[in-house]
Formats: structure tokens, sequence, C-alpha cells
């Protein structure tokens, strides 16, 4: 009954995001980051904690200020997200630009897979719709399926409509496996914090030892795959412009822990451009090196 209820209000706050006009979306989203921040508190501790253990060297002043912004940027991502399911392509296009896509052309001209590294910056949701009308390429996502499955249906349907083939990260290792008969493009966000500290690559990241997932490092060099990293920069709200580098053709060239020490500085870089992008509410330092 629970997940019915759950369901139903899901499904009618979908549809009237779905029909709001964007600059009225924003209005509405300047008083859900005020909620969550002032009234909810949500993980309010996590992201004072995250930014102290940082190497920012923020003010008081300049903190607060941050903080404000950081909740503001998490409000437009959750909004953005459920207004995905009305956006038709033109929309998409517009919104979620990639700058030099031509960056990526050799490898499809050479009948190459590559992997596409990004972070949670700005809004790295839109990036399933906008990779697969923006490239020629196969485009496959992976997904944390949800234990509402309804909700998890709408979700799916949502990210998948273009064209864009979603696996669960239990399907990690098949997906490479099975999916490389035409060039294709794997979406990894690689800046969550490890499950499983033991399998982690600590490298440095923002001033401190920092455990990284070991996908990168783990399906790069098995499967002789190309990683571009993707730069999610946010022009104004609601539209955003992705810069691609590429950050190894030969990822069997680099020694344990270069690759993610590569991918790390490249997040470092452009969070220090803009710290207020990124998801500073997961606990990204949760884990010591000597957890391990």
């Amino acid at each position: 009954m629970l997940h019915l209820i759950v369901s139903i209000f899901f499904l009618m706050f979908v549809v009237i995001i779905a029909i709001t006009p964007f600059r009225l979306l924003y209005v509405f989203s300047d008083f859900i980051a005020w909620l969550l921040r002032c009234v909810f508190c949500y993980r309010v501790k996590v992201v004072i904690e995250n930014l102290e253990r940082s190497d920012l060297n923020l003010t008081p002043e300049q903190k607060q200020a941050l903080i404000r912004k950081i909740y503001k940027n998490l409000s437009d991502i959750l909004l953005e997200s459920l207004k995905s399911f009305s956006m038709n392509r033109a929309s998409v296009r517009k919104r979620h630009k990639v700058l030099n896509p031509e960056v990526a052309e050799p490898f499809y001209l050479n009948g190459q897979s590559l992997i596409l590294a990004t972070g949670h910056l700005g809004n790295w949701e839109w990036g399933s719709l906008s990779a697969a009308i923006q490239t020629p390429f196969r485009i496959l996502g992976f997904y944390k399926p949800l234990k509402n499955k309804f909700i998890n249906r709408l979700i799916y349907l949502s990210r998948a409509r273009f064209g864009t083939i979603l696996a669960a990260t239990r399907e990690t290792s098949h997906s490479f496996t099975n999916y490389q008969e035409v060039p294709t493009v794997f979406l990894m966000a690689a800046d969550q914090n490890p499950r499983r500290v033991e399998q982690a690559i600590w490298v440095r990241f923002m001033g401190r030892e920092t455990a990284f997932l070991h996908g990168l490092e783990k399906y790069a060099p098995t499967h002789q795959l190309p990683i571009i990293f993707a730069a999610i920069n946010r022009v104004k709200r609601g539209n955003y412009e992705l810069e691609l580098s590429v950050l190894t053709e030969n990822p069997s060239h680099h020694k344990p822990g270069e690759i993610t020490q590569m991918y790390a500085n490249k997040l470092e870089s452009v969070i220090r451009e803009h710290p207020e992008d990124w998801l500073w509410t997961h606990r990204r330092w949760k884990h010591k090196p000597t957890d391990t």
C-alpha cells in the first residue's frame, strides 16, 4: 500500500513538473532548496564536513554562501531530472550541448567503443538523453535500480526514450563484454564513494587521500577502451555545456592507479572552477586509507 501511495504522488509530481515552464520551475526550485537546507536540514552536516575536509580554504562567509549555492544546485538537478520526462530532442540538444563532439569521432570511425567518464557535476542526469542525440555511437548507461518498481520503470523509460541502453550496476561486467559489436559509449559517473573499500583506488583529490571506484581501472584496460572525460559546465540555470577531452587512448599502458588519478585531477579542476555545481551531499570522504 505504501509503495502504491508513493507511486501515485510521484506520478502526480512528475506531471506537474512536466507542464511547468522552466522559468517558473526555478522559482519553485529556490523554495525547495530553502526547505532542504533550512527546514529538513538534508545532509547539511555532510556538506559542511565535506567542505571542511577539502582544501578549498573558505572563510566562514564564503562557506555559507557556497552552501546556499550547493542546495540550489541540488534542487535544480532534482527538478530538471523530472522535467526531462517532457523534454523533446530539440530542447535537450539546446540545454545540454556538447561543445566538441569531434573529439570522439575518430574512435567511432575506427569502430572503437569508449568510456565517457564524468562526475556528479551540474546536470549529469540529462547525459543519457543528450548523448543519444548528439553522437553516432550507441549509448549505454549504468543505473542503480530503485526498490519501488513503478518509479524505477518510469525513470528507466524516461532515460531510455531517445535510444540509450540502460544496464543495472550489477550487470556492469556483462555489459562491457556483450555490447561492443558496434561502437558504444559506456557512460560512467565515477566519483561515487565505493561500497567495498578493499577494492577502492586511493588517489590524491581535493587535498587529501580519497577512495575512488575501481571501474575505470578495471574495464578500460581489460577491454582496451579509450577514456574521454566530460566536463559539465552550467552556463545558466537549465543550460549546460559539455566539453570533452581524451583522458587516455591506451589504458593498458598505465600503472595501477594512474588512470584514476588522471580522472580525479580532471574532476578536481572542474570542481575548483565551480564548486557549487558538484554534489557535496555525498559522503565523499567516508573512508580512510587505514580502512583497507
